[in-house]
């Protein structure tokens, strides 16, 4: 039987569809890619299994018995204990036996003319509970998944309410996968991971003998532990077998046969309009619907001529070629060197991916760079008339009070100034803004939301070199493959610091390794 039934389920919010007609089981050691647009209503599917929102229509069903195990971007741990307190509190019942264990080890040791059989055999009794419990290295396994999450000796025995919100955040992570629930529901469980730490949950994904539903934009983590995809796609879930390269495939395949559909969905509609013509009072109500009709089916079907908005907007910015000269530049904190004797050129066309573990200094770089803080020594030259900008710092610096068309449009040398119109409306389209989100202020918008005004915004300055600090965080996976587009076309420069593996893999023309061997050390690389 599966373990969880959504049977012809539909959600509403206020008058906002949200899902329709949705149908949905996952089957034991299912690993479930769950993929759909911000707002898709992929949050509220796994909200629906955890029995926090109620459908409107249609059931959903969980197996008698099936422990959940819940994991969000915003998930924190809270207590006075610490996070390898609670951690060893997850495995109780093998220090029991481990107690047990050393208690007939002292019996033997101290009475040699014991009743020896009977010790023996409850010896070898707790041993197979051992290894049915897979105990003997328990401790091994915390020390190993606090090492690759990044805590450090003083992490680990400190409260956890004196931890910060994202550290609260990984011992959540760290939490959840020891316990090993039946069924794990993960949203965005790689955000705040760096490389490092995306590549030891997909190893422990090879371990894991539950199943799984996993809201990512990170396509390789996809790639590496999902066995079918889920895209939630107009109110509908649509499934694709296998794992996120074969969901693309398989993907174009499906937008091929609905193209076909539009030719012939817009020929009969033509037919349609043309029976009516003559027919007035109809034509006041029938032709407006058709209209809409066709134009819903080209909104949704249609190709977008991505490169060739892109192209055309960025055809008047005119870059130097060298930048910026970075010579000898050196930071450090307390007795932690970030970087010393770092060297470098930042030139035209450079799209460089600077990536590290958590905490080496790749976002300290960045914030370098942009002069929001000083190096310890060394120069950062930028050539005469180079702007930069950051794009955590236009995030952090919008206003509220602004719309989203003048937040994009008029910041100064934007190149909306010098595009046509229609050119940066079909940019903002295709991050998604409606005409009628365009008019929306800036304080009414989710945090996703928020990042594509960023993002937008930044592609948008006239800017001859870009600063961007985990750009994709954020970005559900249609603005990142847009950002993709327009930072392969963009004529200027690229910084980007990134643990998402497809994307530095698909954008960057070299490397900054931090602790690439030695503490401080950063190795420049050919992408």
């Amino acid at each position: 039987m599966s373990l969880i039934r959504l049977n012809d389920v539909g959600v509403r919010f206020e008058n906002s569809q949200v899902l329709r007609e949705a149908f949905f089981r996952l089957e034991a050691k299912d690993r479930v890619g769950l993929i759909g647009r911000n707002g898709s209503g992929k949050s509220t599917l796994l909200k629906l299994v955890l029995e926090q929102v109620t459908p409107d229509e249609g059931t959903v069903t969980l197996e008698p018995g099936l422990t959940l195990g819940y994991f969000s971007q915003f998930s924190e741990l809270n207590g006075a204990q610490s996070i390898t307190e609670v951690l060893d509190g997850l495995f109780t019942e093998i220090r029991g036996v481990e107690t047990e264990l050393a208690t007939i080890d002292a019996a033997i040791a101290a009475d040699p003319t014991a009743d020896l059989d009977a010790l023996i055999h409850r010896q070898a009794e707790l041993f197979e509970e051992m290894d049915r419990l897979d105990g003997w290295d328990y401790t091994r396994r915390i020390d190993h998944a606090l090492t690759t999450l990044g805590f450090t000796a003083a992490h680990r025995v400190c409260p956890i309410d004196e931890l910060s919100g994202g550290w609260r955040n990984r011992a959540a992570l760290a939490k959840i996968l020891l316990e090993k629930p039946d069924v794990l529901l993960l949203d965005e469980p790689t955000n705040f991971l760096d490389v490092a730490g995306v590549e030891w949950l997909e190893a422990w994904f090879r371990d894991f003998r539950g199943a799984a539903i996993v809201v990512s934009h990170d396509r390789r983590f996809l790639d590496s532990i999902v066995t079918r995809i889920i895209e939630l796609e107009n109110f509908h879930l649509h499934e694709y077998p296998g794992n996120f390269g074969e969901y693309v495939i398989q993907k174009q395949f499906r937008l091929k046969t609905l193209e076909q559909q539009f030719v012939h969905e817009s020929e009969l509609l033509a037919f349609e309009a043309e029976g009516i013509a003559d027919r007035r009072e109809a034509a006041k109500a029938a032709s407006r619907s058709l209209g809409k009709q066709l134009s819903t089916i080209k909104k949704a079907r249609a190709p977008r001529p991505v490169d060739q908005i892109i192209t055309e907007i960025y055809g008047g910015l005119h870059v130097k070629d060298v930048l910026c000269r970075i010579e000898s530049l050196t930071k450090s904190y307390g007795d932690k060197t970030l970087f010393a004797d770092l060297t470098l050129e930042i030139r035209r066309g450079n799209r460089i991916a600077v990536v590290g573990a958590n905490g080496s200094g790749k976002t300290t770089l960045l914030r370098v760079l942009s002069g929001e803080e000083k190096a310890d020594s060394g120069e950062v030259e930028w050539a005469r008339g180079a702007s930069v900008v950051s794009y955590n710092q236009v995030l952090a610096d919008l206003d509220d009070e602004d719309t989203i068309t003048h937040a994009v449009n008029a910041a100064p040398g934007s190149l909306a100034f010098t595009a046509t119109r229609k050119s940066v409306g079909r940019f903002l389209a295709m991050f998604q803004f409606s005409e009628l989100e365009l008019k929306q202020r800036i304080g009414t918008l989710s945090g996703g939301q928020r990042a594509r005004v960023a993002m937008a915004q930044c592609l948008l300055s006239g800017a001859s070199v870009l600063l961007l600090d985990e750009p994709t965080n954020h970005l559900d996976m249609a603005s990142t493959q847009v950002m993709e587009r327009a930072l392969i076309h963009f004529p200027g420069a690229v910084v980007v610091v990134s643990h998402d593996r497809f994307f530095t893999d698909k954008i960057a023309t070299r490397r900054l390794v931090f602790d690439a061997g030695t503490p401080g050390e950063i190795d420049v690389r050919a992408a």
